[in-house]
């Protein structure tokens, strides 16, 4: 049995918007322990970390509350290590998305230390690869990328320094809603886009074997699962909503394929804002992907 550590992070500190700090308690609600202990895992809650509330202040030099969503990676950081440690999956349960910089950085400084190969799957309807240059708003929710591979204000690039991370460990899946200035940037970074319009093109199976296709015995995967990268129609429950997601189905089948792999270690959930949600249905078809994460399928034929 997998043992898989639970870990609230309630915060919309990094965000546009109030709300994401309700998230890890709105899985609860919809029951995230009793799921996925179904799947013959063994299931620890580790309660909410602590961290400093939401001053909803200003920019200050292109960034917003920066010093606190610093503070917050900082814990993040330390809860997903220790769990690392012990040999368990540590899954994230947001909060915005900046929170990924502490949760990834602490993945790779185990893969580096373990000589494991990571893979970063970021599922988002936006490429959060923007910097204070390019940032219309100053909120880190937006930079998280660009922060993981070095682009960001120090105290957050530097979690991740000196542990090998890299544009080529990371895989953009379901995008559609990028800054003009963005865009050229993600270029520039060399990071791999899986944009809407090339799932619709060349459909989930194809996307996601390209995806996996350098997935071995030595590989690490790590999905960043932000709750927007799935259509609003069907997860309404976010801050930053953007028509023309992944369908139940395609979202199905990518959770079903990387389980296929073996090679889950670690998760994040993230921009989960009941605030906007309609009875808890966005938290609810999270944890239903998260089962899938771990053996949930379709699946009849042998």
């Amino acid at each position: 049995m997998q043992d898989v550590v639970l870990i609230g992070a309630p915060t919309d500190i990094g965000a546009c918007a109030l709300g994401a700090s309700l998230g890890p308690d709105a899985l609860r609600v919809a029951e995230i322990a009793r799921a996925l202990r179904a799947w013959e895992l063994r299931v620890r809650d580790a309660g909410n970390l602590a961290g400093p509330l939401n001053p909803q202040g200003p920019v200050v030099d292109g960034y917003r509350h920066l010093p606190e969503v610093v503070a917050w990676n900082r814990a993040v950081f330390g809860a997903v290590g220790h769990a690392l440690e012990t040999g368990a999956l540590p899954l994230l349960m947001g909060g915005d998305h900046s929170l990924a910089i502490g949760s990834i950085s602490a993945v790779a400084s185990h893969c580096q230390a373990h000589g494991k190969r990571l893979l970063v799957l970021w599922f988002d309807a936006h490429a959060d690869a923007n910097t204070c240059a390019t940032s219309p708003s100053g909120n880190l929710h937006g930079m998280p990328v660009a922060c993981l591979l070095g682009h960001g204000p120090l105290p957050l690039a530097a979690l991740a320094d000196g542990t090998g991370l890299g544009a080529a460990q990371f895989s953009l899946l379901g995008v559609r809603s990028v800054d003009p200035a963005e865009k050229s940037f993600v270029h520039e970074l060399g990071v791999a886009v899986y944009d809407m319009r090339f799932i619709d093109e060349y459909g989930v199976r194809e996307t996601m074997l390209r995806v996996l296709s350098a997935v071995d015995v030595d590989t690490h995967v790590h999905v960043s699962l932000d709750m927007d990268g799935i259509d609003p129609g069907i997860a309404p429950g976010v801050s930053t909503p953007v028509r023309g997601g992944l369908s139940y189905r395609e979202a199905q089948l990518c959770m079903e394929m990387i389980a296929d792999t073996g090679r889950l270690g670690s998760i994040d959930v993230m921009e989960l804002n009941p605030a906007n949600d309609v009875r808890n249905q966005t938290a609810a078809l999270a944890v239903d992907l998260l089962e899938s994460l771990f053996g949930k399928t379709t699946l009849m034929r042998r």
